[in-house]
Order: structure tokens, then C-alpha cells, then sequence
């Protein structure tokens, strides 16, 4: 083993799991630890076949279910693996946080070891020891340390290539985000739509996105009804079915079509003045200029944030008993704001719990 101390636990991880499908086609949830609720079984299968059952199956799924995370990490097994009945095992960690990139390399190091030794007791040992030290080290698996991945990084978001898709069109997402409105985004790709699942909190970095994001959702019960515990979201789906349920959604985007849908109960919050044309535009051009990296463009976008919420805090004057400032309708009405904008900010200071009647 690497040396540990001064590393963080991996306590977020909550637990393991081995699926296996054997040369019948038969799917065994063949081991867990520490255990594993029915409810978390029915929507891992569920993922784990539909990840499965296409030519190319999609190696790495993220997904959500209640207030955790799980991931699965899908292996073909071959002839020279320790694993002579199986043809494919799928490897599912639950986790408190949202952070692929660190579920992802762990899923890894996990698997090859299963497929090397095909001893679930192996598992055992790597998972012990990240969720006390932070860490496993394996002879020819690779190594894992939790403390690499923070979970703010701006690694894997693709907020260049999203507002090239959408050009002007960016600034119905960047406001629905801003205002919590629910959000569907379709791609008819597991493998695209989680790639751009991952973009949309970069576009708030003053909020936590990822605790109302549900990378993949399929139109089924109980995943909705996890969903519509939600007042807002932004949720992925693959089924093109989704566009007709405007229950689900204040606005859609549908990735391949290039195309944002405002549904028309959304129409009226979601109007555009003339402060959303200039950040609109802003977003265009930044990210023509070549010079300007990812991470700029997200940190340059996350300031016009702040100058639209310095704006709000300014219009703050009324005190609750607890001390908070809070923006009254009488700030509003005492600047003499076109109905748009007051509509807008009103709106804005209600999703940041700003305003009192």
C-alpha cells in the first residue's frame, strides 16, 4: 500500500456492488457491501440493462436515485480473467456526492481487480481502505486517491461547446438555471447526454446545481415521482417521448435538433429584456475569443452572476426579525422598472429566497 496518512476518508461512499450477467444471459446481483436497499436494486438493474443492450454498450453510467449517487461500471470478461462463467459484470458504487470523474477512476481500479482475481473479498479490502484512508494502491490495477478530484474542478464541462450550439439561444438555459426553473435536457445518446450533463453547473457556480441534477431519468414510475418531489431541476433523458410531457419541464433542450423549447406556462418568466440580450451576447463573444479557456469562460460568466445578484442585494433594505435583508415589492416599484425587468428580478429574488411581501 501507498503511504496514507494526511489523506482524507472517502466516507460520501456509501456502497458496492457486483452484478453479473453469465453466458445465458442471466443478471445475478451477485454481491454488496454493507448493503443495498430493494428500491436502489430495481433502478440499478433497470439502468445497468438498458446501458447494456445496445451493440456499443455505454462503459460508464452516472445516475441518480433519491438524494444519492450511484455509478456503474460496466466489463466485458475474457478468457484469460479470473471470472470463467460470467461474459459481463457491471460494478455499482452509491456515493453522496456527484463527482463522475472520481467514481469513474475508482469503478476502474475496482473492476480490474474483480476481473483479475474474481474475488469479491478483493473489492472488500480496496473499499475499506478508501473509505478510511482516501486511497487504494494495487500492484498493476493503478492507484486511486479521493483527494485528486475536488468536486468545484472545471475539468470534463463543455460550456464553449454548448453556447456554440445555442449561440444566442444559451441565454433561455443560463436564465432557467438562474430563476430554478425545471430544465429537460434530451439526447437520443446515453453516452452524449451524460458528456453534457455534466456542463450545466459550471453555468452557477454561486449554487449547488448538482443537488437538483438527475443525469438520466427514464419516463418509469418511480424515477419520476423522485423527480417531481423537485420544485425545479435539470434532469436528462434519452427518450424522445419526453417532449410531449410539458408536466415535467419549463423548458427543454434537445441537444442534436439544436433546438430550446419554452413551454408555455414558462413563457412569461422566461422573457427576455435587455439586460438577458447583453449577457446573451456577451456569452457569444467570449467564447469567439480564442484566448479565452473553458475555465475563463465559466469564471467570466459566473461574475455577470454576481453583478445581476449585487444588483438584487442593492435593492435589499428590508430587515426580517432575524436581521436578514430582504427586497420588498416597494423596492421595486420605487425604481420605475419596465414590467419585463421587474418581472425578472422579482423572479430572480424569490429563486435566490430574497423576497418579502
Amino acid at each position: 500500500m501507498t503511504n496514507c496518512h494526511d489523506m482524507a476518508p472517502l466516507t460520501d461512499l456509501l456502497s458496492c456492488s457486483i452484478i453479473e450477467k453469465d453466458h445465458n444471459g442471466d443478471i445475478l446481483w451477485t454481491w454488496s457491501y454493507p448493503t443495498v436497499s430493494e428500491s436502489q436494486k430495481t433502478i440499478v438493474k433497470r439502468k445497468c440493462n438498458l446501458g447494456l443492450e445496445h451493440n456499443s454498450p455505454q462503459t460508464f453510467i452516472c445516475a441518480r436515485h433519491g438524494q444519492t449517487w450511484f455509478y456503474l461500471h460496466c466489463s466485458e470478461v475474457f478468457d484469460s480473467d479470473r471470472l470463467p462463467k460470467v461474459k459481463q459484470f457491471a460494478l455499482v458504487l452509491f456515493a453522496k456526492d456527484f463527482n463522475p470523474q472520481k467514481y469513474e477512476v475508482l469503478s476502474r481500479v475496482f473492476s480490474k481487480m474483480y476481473c483479475k482475481t474474481g474475488k469479491p473479498t478483493e473489492i472488500l479490502q480496496l473499499y475499506l481502505s478508501v473509505f478510511t484512508k482516501g486511497s487504494c494502491s494495487t500492484q498493476e490495477n493503478g492507484t486511486f486517491v479521493s483527494d485528486d478530484f475536488s468536486s468545484r474542478t472545471t475539468t470534463n464541462t463543455n460550456v464553449r461547446e454548448l453556447i456554440k450550439t445555442f449561440e444566442l439561444e444559451t441565454i433561455l438555459i443560463y436564465t432557467a438555471l438562474l430563476l430554478k426553473k425545471r430544465i429537460v435536457i434530451y439526447h437520443h445518446s446515453l453516452e452524449q447526454l451524460l458528456r453534457w450533463m455534466k456542463t450545466f453547473p459550471a453555468l452557477m457556480k454561486h449554487r449547488k446545481v448538482e443537488e437538483n441534477l438527475y443525469p438520466w431519468i427514464e419516463l418509469v414510475n418511480d424515477e419520476l415521482l423522485d423527480l417531481k418531489k423537485q420544485s425545479y431541476y435539470i434532469a436528462g433523458c434519452r427518450n424522445s417521448a419526453i417532449s410531449s410531457r410539458t408536466d415535467l419541464y419549463d423548458l427543454l433542450v434537445n441537444i442534436p435538433a439544436r433546438e430550446i423549447t419554452v413551454a408555455s406556462h414558462a413563457k412569461e418568466s422566461l422573457t427576455m429584456t435587455k439586460t438577458h440580450k447583453e449577457i446573451a451576447l456577451f456569452m457569444v463573444q467570449l467564447c469567439e475569443n480564442q484566448a479565452c479557456t473553458e475555465s475563463q469562460i465559466i469564471s467570466e460568466i459566473n461574475e455577470k452572476t454576481k453583478d445581476l445578484l449585487n444588483q438584487l442585494t442593492s435593492l435589499a433594505t428590508t430587515e426580517t426579525s432575524d436581521g436578514k435583508k430582504m427586497v420588498s415589492i416597494q423596492a421595486f416599484k420605487e425604481k420605475d422598472l419596465s414590467q419585463a425587468v421587474e418581472s425578472f428580478l422579482i423572479n430572480l429574488a424569490i429563486a435566490e429566497n430574497l423576497f418579502i411581501l
